[in-house]
């Protein structure tokens, strides 16, 4: 009997104990949830101050923790097998030990300062300018999508603007749900292909340190809109989207060392959507670059 009654308490406390767990993580939750008040007030704010809000700011902005990455780290003979077909073959024509250039054809790579660029036609003799047609969106990213799904399956598409008498993709890595804004490869795409890329990244090591907090969503804007002082004072400022992606803002030329991407928030406004504005989530200011 006493032992029932033993039972029963027990039982009354852990439904007790869940309820209260309830309670507290309901209110963690709304700590770092945006209310509607908050997102009714800064649509405000922005709106007195010549800016549009054409988008839901994001809602959650729990604490974050930061991501390893190394240093350009980048396989050579293998990047010469994906970009020409007897890459094997090739040799540097750079007597520098920290810069490459390869050539075959009118192709040429080159690896220097972290950065990867792939030209098919360098020289230009391939197909003249005057030559060009159109290409469609569709067309362009059929190519570039071949491309890396092939080579680099772990990216993915971000960005497609027109540019020139062509259409440039911008893909970038995808790690655990969220965009490496500095591992990214970069396609100029004519009527007549793939003109050219440009491609950096560096290894992803993952999350080391322990969650920080970062700003909320209004907070970013606000900063945003004091970064745009001079100029919403001569024209009205639509912003599109805004999300959050992890950026190294600090990178270096030896794989072995690595540094801290951090979440930082993107803001693209109408007119400039290929180049959005980047603010540190753990500082609320625009990162060293």
């Amino acid at each position: 009997m006493e032992w029932e009654k033993a039972k029963n308490y027990i039982l009354i406390a852990f439904i007790i104990l869940n309820a209260g767990l309830a309670i507290l993580l309901h209110l963690e939750n709304r700590r770092y949830t945006m209310t509607s008040d908050r997102d009714r007030n800064i649509n405000i704010v922005l709106g007195r101050n010549n800016i549009s809000l054409y988008t839901i700011p994001i809602r959650r902005f729990p604490p974050m923790r930061p991501l390893d990455v190394s240093g350009f780290y980048y396989d050579v003979p293998t990047l010469l097998e994906i970009f020409f077909e007897n890459g094997s073959a090739l040799e540097n024509l750079e007597d520098d030990p920290y810069r490459w250039h390869f050539r075959e054809g009118y192709s040429e790579l080159t690896i220097s300062n972290g950065l990867i660029s792939f030209d098919f036609d360098a020289r230009g003799l391939a197909h003249p300018y005057y030559e060009y047609g159109e290409i469609t969106p569709e067309e362009a990213a059929a190519l570039s999508g071949e491309f890396i799904g092939l080579h680099f399956p772990d990216f993915v598409h971000d960005i497609t603007f027109e540019w020139g008498d062509g259409i440039r993709r911008i893909y970038r890595q995808k790690y655990r749900g969220r965009l490496i804004y500095s591992n990214y490869a970069e396609f100029y795409i004519t009527s007549h292909g793939i003109e050219w890329i440009d491609m950096m990244f560096g290894r992803i090591i993952g999350h080391v340190r322990e969650p920080q907090m970062i700003f909320a969503p209004d907070e970013v804007l606000l900063t945003f809109m004091h970064l745009m002082r001079d100029r919403i004072m001569e024209e009205h400022i639509f912003i599109m989207s805004m999300d959050m992606v992890y950026l190294q803002e600090y990178v270096s030329t030896r794989p072995g060392i690595p540094y801290a991407a951090v979440p930082t928030y993107r803001i693209f406004i109408e007119g400039s959507e290929d180049e959005p504005f980047l603010i540190n989530a753990f500082t609320n200011m625009m990162p060293f670059r």
